[in-house]
């Protein structure tokens, strides 16, 4: 991640010294230029808000790392038609052009091919005060974009901005953001907590019903009704609608994990396998979604014994 904290240039300067100029401010009213019409220079750290420049610093954890946080469980949870994007310019009116932290946007161009204006915006406010941050979300609720969100990274917030009291309204932490660019409401917590985040994401990626966890879980259910059928004359029916569900979602771990294509040691693959706790075994398919090793799935038992 490229920006954080906004720091005030000289007027006309930009970060490495080159002249910069924004057109002249006053005079008489323009139409709005589009969203894609640049005035700050891509690729850079400059940004303008009402004909000043703002530079746009690079960030230390906790802010840096809270950008990760937004993005990841933002990303998951965008709908379909929408995408998502990270640091993306827009110019919201004669004498400003700057990039919300993450923003959604309709897929869809508009009438002259041109991409469509954001629909939802999010910043993330560390040291900085809530000046710029509060400029930037009256531009862009003034431009048209529906919602806009701040996260306090110290105070451990999520604040959204409010056309009626024209300022912003603190969201309780237990609160979800329910919006038609979302596939299922986005928990606050979810943007607070990193455990919180990988639940999250696991939930958005089975409502999105993703291709891989479909397929895997399908083949899970079709080898459990075998293997249950195969087995219910012996077992007996419920013992065997028993060992079929833990069988079903063994595979589908295994399964989910080689869709991913993540290596599962031996010593996991035999954990998954000695498992007969359908509710362990469930906790491990939503992580299996979302770890990076297949270690993490397994992971916590580990650390219990």
């Amino acid at each position: 991640m490229r920006k954080r904290d906004h720091v005030l240039l000289a007027p006309g300067v930009d970060a490495s010294g080159r002249a910069l100029h924004a057109p002249p401010r006053g005079g008489a009213r323009q139409r709005a230029p589009h969203v894609d019409d640049r005035l700050a220079p891509p690729e850079t750290r400059v940004e303008y808000l009402d004909g000043a420049e703002i530079f746009a610093a690079p960030a230390d954890p906790p802010h840096a790392t809270q950008h990760f946080d937004l993005t990841y469980v933002l990303g998951a949870h965008v709908a379909k038609g929408y995408r998502g994007a990270v640091d993306m310019l827009t110019r919201v009116d004669e004498g400003s052009d700057y990039a919300p932290d993450a923003s959604v946007f309709p897929v869809k161009p508009d009438r002259g091919g041109r991409r469509r204006l954001e629909e939802l915006a999010f910043e993330v406010c560390d040291k900085q005060a809530l000046t710029v941050p509060t400029s930037k979300a009256r531009r862009l609720i003034d431009r048209g974009v529906r919602r806009v969100f701040c996260i306090l990274v110290k105070q451990r917030r999520v604040l959204e901005w409010s056309r009626a009291t024209d300022g912003w309204q603190p969201l309780p932490k237990d609160a979800l953001i329910e919006d038609p660019c979302l596939v299922r409401p986005l928990p606050i917590q979810a943007l607070l907590d990193a455990a919180s985040s990988d639940d999250a994401v696991a939930r958005a990626l089975l409502d999105k019903r993703v291709p891989a966890l479909e397929a895997a879980l399908a083949e899970g259910e079709a080898r459990a009704a075998a293997l249950g059928e195969a087995r219910g004359a012996a077992l007996g029916e419920a013992r065997g609608a028993a060992l079929g569900e833990i069988r079903m979602a063994q595979e589908a771990i295994t399964t989910v994990l080689r869709s991913r294509r993540i290596e599962i040691p031996a010593e996991v693959a035999r954990a998954i396998a000695d498992c007969d706790d359908v509710n362990k075994l469930r906790r491990w398919l939503k992580s299996a979604a979302t770890a990076t090793t297949a270690a993490d799935v397994v992971a916590g038992s580990r650390r219990k014994r």
